[in-house]
């Protein structure tokens, strides 16, 4: 029993012009506002300005994981990964919401222990340094946004940058309601609230990365939904032994084994590229391995191997 490939892997998704120097910059302008921040937070007493800042901080790393892991993805196929590097990404984006994840546990103690324990906060060095971030932040989400429309691993790092935002008025808020109110307990709030937005979202991000990771079906497919279309294609008799699975984010692959009629036999090249055709076109599906089988003889020889492009 031989195999008829199709090689072509799909295409690869349009990279945002200048996407390295704008997430360059963005890990720049975060480092310098990560340190004054924690001067800030320091001199002010605010956990909820310190928690920002630590945040500001995984947003450098982040953006840098996320930098590093799309150079990777660029290199082409070689001997040793035949499919290309485009996983480096999900990789990528895995690291950087488990990093979300443990930054948000960790907050939630620290915000736990200042609502039994309430700190002195000077609340205008609060307000300002966030009011700073704030726009830090915001340019950040901005540089990011249109990659991160494509890329998994970059919508990683955009969540830890629009969290921050977030975090950042939230920030405000409370050092505006200590300023007016003296309310000291308002900077655990706010903290355990910033904890929450940042374990909510990545905890809706890591299952689709750890998803693709591990070879799951696509989750807009439908394998049976595949299967019964590839039955219905002209001289196929039978499909079974259908597996689907990302190659990376955005390259979709198929295995399958086709049983035709002995007497279609001359007709199998007309009748893969029928295949091809229809797994591209309804379910972009641009990789294809498929087998040929006469019926209830499953080790019977068919064809030639084509070979790779």
């Amino acid at each position: 029993m031989s195999q008829i490939h199709s090689h072509s892997h799909g295409p690869a998704p349009v990279d945002t012009p200048g996407g390295d120097k704008r997430l360059a910059f963005a890990i720049a302008v975060n480092v310098l506002l990560t340190v004054v921040q924690v001067i800030g937070g320091v001199f002010s007493g605010s956990l909820a300005l310190i928690a920002d800042a630590i945040h500001n901080l995984s947003d450098a790393a982040a953006l840098a994981i996320a930098l590093i892991a799309r150079k990777i993805s660029r290199q082409p196929a070689d001997a040793n990964h035949t499919y290309g590097h485009g996983r480096a990404e999900m990789i990528g984006a895995v690291f950087n919401l488990a990093w979300l994840i443990f930054i948000g546990l960790f907050l939630i103690v620290e915000a736990v222990d200042r609502l039994i324990d309430p700190q002195p906060v000077e609340g205008w060095t609060v307000v300002i340094i966030a009011g700073v971030a704030l726009i830090v932040d915001t340019a950040t989400v901005m540089l990011t946004y249109a990659m991160a429309k494509q890329s998994m691993n970059i919508r990683a790092a955009f969540i830890h940058n629009l969290s921050d935002a977030m975090a950042s008025v939230g920030v405000i808020i409370g050092g505006t309601l200590i300023i007016l109110y003296e309310w000291l307990f308002i900077d655990a709030i706010v903290t355990m609230a910033i904890s929450i937005y940042i374990l909510a979202h990545a905890g809706i991000e890591i299952p689709k990365a750890i998803h693709i990771l591990m070879q799951g079906v696509p989750q807009d497919i439908d394998v049976t939904e595949v299967t019964q279309s590839l039955q219905k294609v002209e001289g196929v008799r039978d499909v079974h032994h259908v597996h689907i699975w990302h190659i990376d984010e955005h390259r979709l692959s198929l295995e399958a084994h086709v049983v035709i009629n002995p007497v279609d036999m001359g007709q199998m090249e007309d009748i893969k590229n029928a295949i091809k055709a229809l797994l591209l076109a309804e379910f972009d599906i641009g990789h294809s391995t498929l087998e040929f089988e006469f019926p209830g003889r499953d080790d019977a020889p068919l064809g030639v191997e084509e070979p790779a492009h």
